[in-house]
């Protein structure tokens, strides 16, 4: 018999709706346990129910009424077949239980995901059928359903909450450092400066180029502690981030960067980014900086592609890959390091920082690879809303 088969069909539809609407609204992963196991429990009356969490590829008993299972440990092999496959399961006989002993008839194993990704599984047993049909399988993989929107939603908001807590710290540090730079070392900078010209008059030949040096030296330190001030007083003025749409930050981006570097050609289709993201007003500042590098740091004509994706987890990923020299592996991990830069750049070394600083305030996250090309591949990864 079919699930609309059912002569309690409309009753069951009511109350899954019922409790979809219920873990919506519930605050923490713990909730979601507690109610998706009521509704288990109300829905088909078996024997024993499980809800095993997947987090990073591992999955853990998070709660069972089956005492051969412990909170925190591992689950029987059906649930992890379903968790591999992102299929139901139903195991019926002797493969049924967790062991030889058990009195279970039958077992069945959903795995809920999002987007593609299994984010729980759970699992019914029973000591009174002989196999799971379609009238129990559909509204578990519905409740399912319901579940693994709950969690989704529940870790993008803790991504966030912790995007927000980082950017609160990255702000006291960086007024740390604005502080120490512009008024220590700015004071000193000031006294060298000062010094340097009252000897420059005095002196002539190889004296007078040794104090051209320190001049020169102090203009240029005392430029970068202006940069570095700026950078801080920008990340100083941003907000929480909020939802915003991508599509006309990238195509403007695209349009601007396409203007001032006539050498770089830009494939993107805009129809592939209409999602709204976490962000805030210099989004389009990441973009163009990451977009412009492309023709600022190779020779000759450059090639670009951007896509867009969306994640299993609520992400969505923004790929800048092109098919310029690349960025050597040696110094991809500390390339978005304040200051950093790569062997042949003649930059500050402050735009890839200021991109990964603004992208982590957002509550997302920047990466470099190689391209197909064998060029440069930028991902920024960002909440979608």
């Amino acid at each position: 018999m079919s699930f609309e088969e059912q002569q309690n069909f409309a009753r069951q539809v009511a109350d899954l709706n019922k409790y979809g609407q219920a873990l919506n609204r519930c605050e923490t992963v713990e909730e979601v346990v507690s109610l998706t196991l009521e509704a288990m429990s109300l829905l088909f009356q078996f024997s024993y129910s499980t809800f095993i969490e997947v987090r990073d590829g591992e999955l853990r008993v998070v709660h069972s009424t089956n005492p051969r299972l412990t909170q925190g440990g591992r689950p029987g092999p059906v649930a992890q077949r379903a968790f591999e496959d992102g299929e139901t399961v139903v195991t019926t006989g002797s493969d049924a239980g967790l062991d030889p002993d058990s009195d279970v008839t039958a077992t069945l194993a959903v795995p809920a995901q999002v987007g593609g990704e299994v984010t729980a599984v759970l699992v019914t047993r029973s000591t009174s059928v002989d196999t799971f049909g379609d009238e129990y399988s559909r509204p578990l993989e519905i409740l399912a359903s319901h579940a693994a929107t709950a969690i989704s939603n529940i870790r993008s908001r803790e991504r966030l909450e912790r995007a927000r807590q980082d950017l609160q710290a990255r702000k006291e540090m960086i007024e740390m450092y604005d502080r120490l730079l512009r008024h220590d070392l700015g004071n000193d900078l000031q006294i060298i400066a000062g010094f340097a010209d009252a000897v420059a008059g005095e002196v002539a030949g190889q004296t007078a180029d040794y104090v051209g040096k320190i001049q020169r030296a102090a203009e240029s330190s005392a430029d970068l502690i202006e940069r570095v001030g700026n950078l801080v007083s920008t990340l100083e003025a941003q907000d929480e981030p909020e939802p915003r749409d991508l599509r006309p930050i990238l195509e403007s981006t695209v349009t601007e960067v396409s203007a001032n570097f006539p050498e770089l050609t830009v494939e993107f289709d805009p129809s592939t980014a209409a999602y709204r993201v976490y962000s805030g007003d210099l989004l389009d500042s990441v973009f163009t900086n990451l977009v412009s590098n492309a023709a600022v740091h190779n020779d000759g004509a450059v090639e670009m592609g951007i896509t867009v994706e969306e994640t299993g987890d609520g992400d969505v990923v923004v790929t800048f890959a092109d098919d310029g020299s690349g960025v050597p592996e040696a110094v991809r991990t500390d390339i978005f390091e304040m200051g950093a830069k790569g062997p042949e750049s003649s930059g500050t070394g402050f735009g890839l920082g200021f991109v990964r600083a603004l992208t982590e305030s957002y509550g997302g996250d920047v990466t470099v690879g190689e391209s197909d090309a064998g060029g440069a591949s930028f991902r920024v990864t960002l909440q979608r809303a």
